[in-house]
């Protein structure tokens, strides 16, 4: 099995290179493309069909972790803002996408969600995780992350 057939067993069992780290609730994911540099993913512990069906507990703690991520991003990568979504309709498992938003995107695009962008994005070489390209980003997120995980 490849890693990216079952995401969340790979960053369990630690074959997921996107993984950057371990959270409470789940494993902080660096994206697989980049047309929005930054972009991130939280998967959860275990597989499991939506949110409402993690205990109270648990889906607090998910969301928790979900803005952390996003605190990381914002500090490494300086968005104008970062959007959060938890959809599940292709991928039918609980995810997270955190992605950041900049002033340099076209003000029509920006107004939208992320998904009307051109589906080329998330397809094209030129737009797909890069390690010489990105993991400069990828790390800084990273060192955010592990700062404000150890000051919470």
């Amino acid at each position: 099995m490849e890693w990216y057939e079952n995401r969340i067993l790979s960053a369990k069992n630690g074959t997921n290179p996107m993984v950057m780290v371990e959270m409470k609730a789940g494993f902080a994911v660096f994206g697989d493309v980049q047309f929005l540099p930054g972009y991130c993913v939280l998967l959860p512990k275990h597989e499991i069909f939506q949110l409402n069906e993690l205990p109270l507990v648990e889906r607090t703690q998910f969301l928790s972790d979900m803005a952390l991520l996003g605190d990381a991003i914002i500090a490494a990568c300086k968005p104008l803002r970062v959007n959060y979504d938890v959809l599940g309709n292709s991928d039918q498992f609980l995810h997270a996408h955190i992605f950041p938003r900049y002033d340099w995107e076209e003000p029509s695009r920006r107004a939208k969600p992320v998904w009307l962008y051109d589906e080329a994005n998330w397809y094209n070489e030129d737009t797909a995780y890069q390690p010489e390209i990105h993991d400069e980003l990828r790390n800084r997120i990273k060192e955010e992350l592990v700062k404000l995980m150890t000051e919470k």
